[in-house]
């Protein structure tokens, strides 16, 4: 078996035993990196990565971090020409913590612009391909963490997920991605899109090794007024893949028109897996689709335009030449320097704060996003879990969804609700459709249920092997 074919645990466990050497693994690493990095763009940023330190589970397992994680004196774009070569002063909370668990990163990964996408088609530095078909997305915003991790590239990767920027990735990409808790990981260092929904969670291969980086992660940080006091620490610990008595909700509002039939039936066939292990499995109606998108646009728009205001050609990053006064830097700096789809989120966010228009969108959408936490809430005290799919079809061509923002948009309508309400979810790998693409499905929790999510998709890897599968770059086939 070759390296990349390993868990990151597995691999820990291997670089523990002395079965395998650091530097084996590193070059095993550059090797994968050389090879597929022509071929899906996941990367913009190689430096040599640094010696392990630490010592934890995933001590010396190569990883990579989603390029608007700040790095110290490490280039962190945004794949954003506007940021140009701007490298911090500091480490984010989330990479203090990695390297003192003796983390190696190997870089820094492709993304939408500023977060701003579902395809990882917007990077200024080019688009991230998919490892299963090149003429395909790989999902985003954390497109090339999903497609470095499904290649084999790297053993795991640090994303972000405003509206499910980790798990339609990682669905897309046929690998397991999870956004915890909202307040459960340090914000700290990452750059803000929208900052009441943004969080960051890991990419790899299976729930376990998401919950062992989670174990990692997860903490209260004085530097993050939003982070939670809590018990962390032992998710990993947790997982016995016992999932007798286990309440599994299906909201059938997810599973009506719009949805792929194979995508149905591959997410369907989770709860068919829990159930025969012991779990209960129940449909229930959950009224709030119709508004979570429209909900979850107008909120994160308005917060990107005031977050994005500190990108001016000023204090850091790219500056336009040839202006004649402060007002005009910034606007030849903003015009020049932000791509289409950002510059389109900030006209959004604009006008719903705009005078005369706050009350009728932004006032309403926060009273909408009260509402949907209380829908889902009034659900957890009936289930434990609920399920759906993560994406309503499979990745679409490269380019699709760029001539159809509003078809974008709506892809988002089944994770974008999590982020609203602060919950937990994982995408996992639950099957393939007739093209060879990977199948995703979400688990959701209530608040602070991310022990139960990452049990009952331990449940189902451990009986299933979707998430071991690894693309060949010839489109459809696997190892």
């Amino acid at each position: 078996m070759e390296l990349y074919e390993l868990t990151a645990l597995e691999l820990g466990a291997a670089l523990k035993k002395g079965q395998t050497s650091p530097a084996e693994v590193l070059a095993a690493a550059q090797a994968r990196i050389a090879a597929w990095q022509p071929r899906n763009n996941a990367f913009i940023t190689l430096p040599p990565p640094a010696a392990p330190q630490g010592d934890s589970p995933l001590a010396g397992v190569p990883m990579a971090l989603k390029d608007n994680i700040c790095t110290k004196d490490v280039k962190t774009s945004c794949a954003s020409m506007i940021l140009g070569d701007f490298a911090p002063p500091y480490d984010a909370t989330v990479v203090e913590r990695l390297t003192a668990a003796g983390a190696v990163s190997m870089g820094k990964l492709n993304m939408d612009e500023f977060a701003m996408g579902s395809t990882s088609e917007t990077s200024f530095y080019g688009p991230t391909r998919n490892p299963w078909d090149p003429d395909r997305v790989p999902g985003g915003s954390s497109g090339g963490a999903a497609a470095a991790v499904a290649a084999g590239e790297i053993w795991y990767a640090i994303g972000s997920d405003t509206g499910g920027s980790i798990r339609q990735p990682a669905a897309y990409c046929g690998v397991t991605g999870m956004k915890p808790t909202y307040g459960t990981v340090s914000r700290y260092g990452l750059i803000a899109y929208a900052s009441s929904l943004d969080q960051m969670g890991p990419i790899a291969r299976s729930a376990a090794d998401c919950a062992a980086v989670l174990d990692l992660i997860q903490g209260k940080d004085p530097r993050d007024g939003t982070s939670l006091e809590g018990q962390y620490g032992t998710l990993l610990s947790s997982l016995t893949g016992d999932v007798k008595g286990l309440k599994v909700g299906i909201p059938a509002d997810c599973f009506g028109d719009g949805l792929d039939e194979e995508v149905r039936r591959a997410v369907l066939s989770v709860a068919e897996l829990l159930k025969s292990r012991g779990a209960t499995v129940e449909e229930f109606s959950l009224p709030v689709m119709e508004y979570v998108v429209p909900t979850y646009y107008i909120i994160a728009c308005a917060e990107a335009s005031s977050n994005l205001s500190r990108f001016d050609g000023v204090k850091y990053g790219w500056r336009a030449a040839g202006y004649e006064d402060l007002t005009d830097l910034y606007q030849r700096t903003r015009t020049e320097g932000f791509g289409s789809e950002v510059k389109r989120r900030i006209l959004l966010g604009s006008f719903v704060l705009s005078a005369g228009y706050y009350d009728a969108y932004y006032k309403k959408a926060l009273q909408g996003k009260a509402v949907i936490k209380d829908i889902y809430d009034a659900a957890f005290r009936k289930y434990d879990v609920l399920l759906t799919p993560v994406s309503p079809s499979t990745a679409p061509k490269l380019g699709e969804s760029l001539s159809d923002p509003l078809k974008m948009y709506l892809s988002d309508i089944y994770t974008v609700p999590l982020n609203l309400a602060g919950l937990p979810g994982i995408s996992i790998p639950c099957g393939f459709d007739s093209k060879g693409l990977p199948i995703g499905a979400q688990l959701i929790g209530p608040a602070l249920g991310d022990g139960t999510i990452l049990n009952a998709a331990h449940a189902f890897q451990l009986e299933t092997d979707f998430h071991k599968k690894i693309p060949t770059g010839k489109g459809g086939s696997v190892l």
